[in-house]
């Protein structure tokens, strides 16, 4: 019998501020996701920096966005700090020349072995000690994967 299992997947803040801001396909791929999303603590903080800009962006009320942020909670685990400074130095070293800000999502993945991010961001797909993959190249993961359990 084979045995299938789902791989944990990051997301990167320019990911969920995307769902956030338009009804799309990222929306839609946090929302219909069969599993839960790896989040740092500390995108919260980013969150509040850019409360005010995200809500006008969206064009919805605060109630509407703090309800669609609540189904978004529903679908990730909250990865806390202590979890994360223990790979800090190492995340840093692999981003270092990339993106630094880019080094809580790396620290996250490395936490969880054999986690993957998911981010569109070209850059960070340069370094090769964590697994990127885009929104697209994510949906295909989960088309396949869904094959899979049909199978």
């Amino acid at each position: 019998m084979e045995v299938h299992y789902r791989v944990k997947a990051v997301i990167d803040s320019n990911i969920l501020f995307s769902a956030l801001i338009r009804d799309s396909t990222t929306r839609r791929l946090i929302l219909e996701y069969d599993d839960q999303f790896l989040f740092p603590s500390f995108i919260f903080e980013e969150m509040e920096k850019h409360k005010t800009e995200l809500l006008e962006k969206s064009e919805m009320t605060s109630e509407e966005f703090n309800r669609l942020l609540q189904l978004f909670l529903m679908k990730v685990i909250i990865v806390p700090k202590e979890m994360l400074i223990q790979h800090k130095e190492e995340a840093f070293a692999i981003v270092k020349d990339i993106d630094p800000d880019d080094a809580t999502f790396v620290a996250c993945a490395l936490a969880y072995p054999g986690s993957i991010i998911l981010s569109d961001d070209k850059r960070l797909k340069l370094q090769t000690r964590v697994k990127i993959i885009n929104t697209r190249e994510f949906i295909e993961l989960q088309k396949k994967q869904k094959h899979l359990y049909m199978c």
